[in-house]
C-alpha cells in the first residue's frame, strides 16, 4: 500500500546520500577553483534549499507521486484513455516528464518575465552542488504546477513518477557538481546524460552559451532541437560563471538574492527589448 511519509522519506534518503557523495567528491577532485568558496555562498544557497522544500510541503503536500495515483485512480490522463500500464507507460511517462522539464528550462530563459525569476539560480558566482537546488520560491511553485500539469494529463505510473523524481534531483546535483571527470569519460557520458562540464556552460556569462545546454539529465534534447554547446569560449577554467556585475557581487546575500526577480538591471532592461540579443 502506497504510504506517502516513506516515498518522502525514501526521495530525501536519496537527496542526502547523493548530495553528501557530490560535496565530498567536490573537495577531493575540483574541476575548478572557486574564488567564492562554500563559506560565502552556502548559506544563501541553503536559505533557498530549506524555504524551497518547506512552501512545497505546505503548499503541493500531495507532492508529484501522490497525483500520479490519483490520476491513476481516476482514469485522468493519456495511459487511462489507453488502457496503457506497465514498463511501456513508464518509459513513456519518464521521457515525457525529463522533456517537459527541458521545456520548462528552455521558456525560463525565453521569456522575460520568466527570466527575471530563474536569474535566481544564474546569480550564483560559482556552480558546485548546492546551485543545483538554488531558485526562487516562485520558480519552484511554478515548477511544480507545470509537472503537475504533465503527470495528470499522461497518468502514468506512480512509480516512473517516483524514479523521475529522485533521478530529477540526484541529476542536477551531479550536473552543478564542481567535479573534475576524465574528459574521454565526460565525452561518452554526455552523448546520454547532462555532464557537470555540460552543464557550467550554461551557467556562463556569455548569452550565446547561457542559452544553450537546458538539460537536466538526458542530454539529447540539446541535440535534437540544436541548443547543444560543446565547450566554453573561455574554457573551463577561465570562464566566468554568474550574471556580471550587476547582480552577483550581491547575490551571496540571501535577502538581496530574493528580491532579484524585482531589480531591474541596464543589462536586464535591454534584454527584455531584445530577448535574442547575443550577449547579456
Amino acid at each position: 500500500m502506497f504510504d506517502q511519509i516513506d516515498i518522502n522519506q525514501l526521495r530525501m534518503a536519496c537527496f542526502a546520500g547523493i548530495f553528501l557523495a557530490m560535496a565530498l567528491l567536490e573537495a577531493g577532485l575540483p574541476r575548478r577553483e572557486l574564488k567564492n568558496g562554500r563559506l560565502k555562498r552556502w548559506p544563501t544557497n541553503w536559505g533557498f534549499i530549506l524555504l524551497d522544500a518547506l512552501l512545497v510541503r505546505l503548499i503541493f503536500p500531495i507532492g508529484g507521486v501522490g497525483l500520479a495515483l490519483l490520476a491513476r485512480e481516476n482514469g485522468w490522463g493519456l495511459f487511462g484513455l489507453l488502457g496503457w500500464s506497465g514498463f511501456l507507460a513508464g518509459l513513456v511517462s519518464f521521457l515525457t516528464l525529463d522533456l517537459a522539464v527541458w521545456f520548462q528550462h528552455l521558456v525560463s530563459h525565453k521569456v522575460p518575465l520568466f527570466w527575471r525569476i530563474h536569474r535566481v539560480h544564474h546569480a550564483d558566482s560559482e556552480v558546485d552542488a548546492t546551485t543545483a537546488l538554488r531558485f526562487h520560491p516562485i520558480e519552484i511553485l511554478l515548477s511544480f504546477v507545470w509537472k503537475g500539469a504533465v503527470i495528470v494529463a499522461l497518468g502514468g505510473p506512480w512509480e516512473a513518477v517516483l524514479i523521475f523524481e529522485i533521478v530529477l534531483n540526484g541529476s542536477a546535483v551531479f550536473s552543478h557538481a564542481n567535479l573534475k571527470i576524465p574528459e574521454r569519460a565526460d565525452r561518452l557520458l554526455r552523448w546520454l546524460v547532462v555532464t557537470p562540464d555540460m552543464h557550467r556552460i550554461h551557467h556562463s556569462v556569455i548569452r550565446r552559451e547561457t542559452d544553450s545546454n537546458y538539460g537536466f539529465y538526458l542530454s539529447i534534447w540539446d541535440r535534437i532541437f540544436g541548443t547543444y554547446t560543446e565547450d566554453p569560449e573561455q574554457g573551463h577554467e577561465a570562464m566566468e560563471i554568474g550574471l556580471g556585475p550587476a547582480l552577483t557581487p550581491r547575490a551571496h546575500s540571501f535577502p538581496f538574492s530574493l528580491a532579484i526577480p524585482f531589480v531591474t538591471t541596464h543589462e536586464q532592461k535591454r534584454g527584455e527589448e531584445d530577448v535574442k540579443a547575443p550577449d547579456r
